[in-house]
């Protein structure tokens, strides 16, 4: 059986499926391309969302559009940073995985809440990041100290509840983009499902190596029908004024820059800090999840105890280096890992080129205008089937767990409670504090988690019978 970790010296496109080696430029640039392009659009969707809502710290006013699409650009910026380390970790922060680090929605509602507060405001919420992300590298560092709580239905439950999570986001997407005037038009409908037939006809006419690139063949072939509706007049799926606006506003070159050096200092409140600690708890569950499904999907094998401290350290970390670029935390993409599982494309060399492409898309504005045009409904038609293969991931993990009444009991009511919470009519912890709420009823991980654990630890194991 071929070691996929072995180190290899030589120049190889074979080298793509393994762990270590050398890619040729020609090859490791695309595949590098096709992870950017997968995660590009939900890496700054929540950067839009909260800096658009936030406001200056003791006023009523807002960020400047500048100051968004600065923003914007750090977002990359700290993206390709803590997808580096993950790769080639600093000291023990780091797991040497195929893992792809973006902006996480999982914090939404919480930043939000304290955004939304002029008496802490967006340099509030910048400084609690901070915080945060120190806090959850911290915890992730004494992994060894907790690990054993984390036992295998638990982690299998997390990846099934990522996946599961996951479908409506790629949905919504197909459909146009939630709460895009025209979610639902025949045409967004109708490229959505072109780029979907394009990503399989390549997975399977494709040969050799390319046969992998289907999500980036498919990006380009929906694109450009995309681009085709819009120049017919028939819809404006593709927006290039964005690029125009770019360059006018900022050029054509730009450095990002620390919140330190800007108007908006971060403000360290231990109130803020407490409101977001709590989701850097579920992310670390969400980021042991992926990493377990990178593991057993990808290397097929169980995760090692470094590769947890180190994954977890810069999902702490790296958010913190965010913060100090005045951005969201960040965590490991899932869109990346089902990536990563389904196309076998797991060479960290390969992948580091994706993070340089998206730290150059950061010092060259337009570059990352040019990659946000791609219209939502072409992501939405290459997404799917990435993330339903989460979600098999998660299936294969739970195959692995003895079937009995004990683990039948902690699926069945972590899933009832937690995808349960996602579905109900009204706000269900309306009698608890917002941010209980916030927390639960729109993360279905976050619940399958907590859940998951409490009766892993509380359930007394059944005991072998002593009957043959």
């Amino acid at each position: 059986m071929e070691n996929k970790e072995a180190i290899v010296k030589t120049v190889s496109a074979d080298n793509i499926y393994r762990l270590n080696g050398r890619v040729p430029l020609s090859k490791a640039i695309p595949f590098g391309l096709q992870h950017v392009l997968a995660m590009f659009v939900s890496n700054l969707a929540p950067v839009l969302i909260v800096c658009s809502a936030a406001l200056v710290r003791g006023t009523d006013s807002h960020l400047t559009a500048v100051e968004i699409t600065k923003l914007l650009q750090c977002a990359m910026f700290a993206a390709g940073i803590g997808t580096i380390l993950q790769l080639y970790p600093v000291w023990k922060i780091g797991s040497k995985l195929p893992i792809v680090m973006g902006v996480s929605f999982t914090f939404l509602g919480s930043l939000l809440m304290i955004c939304t507060n002029p008496n802490l405001g967006y340099e509030g919420m910048v400084g609690a990041v901070i915080l945060g992300g120190c806090f959850e590298g911290i915890v992730g560092l004494s992994a060894k100290y907790w690990k054993r709580f984390l036992t295998p239905v638990v982690s299998a439950c997390v990846v099934i509840a990522i996946g599961l999570s996951l479908l409506s986001v790629g949905m919504d997407s197909w459909g146009g983009g939630s709460g895009a005037a025209d979610f639902g038009a025949w045409y967004h409908l109708l490229v959505g499902f072109f780029t979907l037939i394009v990503c399989l006809v390549s997975r399977y006419f494709l040969k050799g190596v390319y046969k992998n690139l289907n999500i980036l063949v498919g990006l380009i072939f929906g694109y450009i029908l995309a681009a085709i509706f819009t120049a017919a007049g028939v819809a404006q799926m593709v927006d290039f004024s964005g690029i125009t606006k770019t360059v006018g506003e900022i050029g054509f070159f730009s450095l990002p820059t620390p919140v330190f050096l800007t108007s908006h200092k971060p403000v360290f409140d231990v109130g803020a800090f407490f409101t977001i600690a709590i989701v850097f708890l579920v992310s670390a569950a969400e980021t042991t999840g992926a990493t377990t499904a990178v593991c057993k999907g990808a290397l097929g094998r169980d995760l090692k105890m470094e590769e947890l401290q180190g994954s977890l350290a810069v999902d702490g970390f790296s958010s913190a280096i965010s913060g100090c670029f005045g951005c969201l935390p960040l965590t490991s993409f899932s869109q990346n890992v089902g990536l990563v599982t389904m196309t076998g494309v797991i060479n960290r060399f390969t992948i580091l080129m994706g993070a340089l492409i998206m730290i150059l898309a950061s010092l060259f504005p337009p570059l990352g205008a040019f990659f946000n045009s791609l219209p939502q409904s072409v992501l939405g038609g290459c997404t799917v089937m990435m993330f339903g293969s989460i979600l098999y991931e998660g299936m294969k993990m739970l195959k692995d767990c003895v079937f009995d009444d004990r683990n039948m009991i902690i699926v069945a009511l972590s899933f009832c409670i937690g995808v349960g919470l996602t579905q109900t009519s009204g706000n269900f912890f309306a009698a608890f504090p917002s941010a209980v709420g916030d927390i639960f009823n729109g993360n279905a991980v976050a619940g399958v988690f907590v859940v998951s654990l409490i009766l892993s630890l509380v359930l007394p194991k059944e005991k072998k019978s002593q009957e043959d």
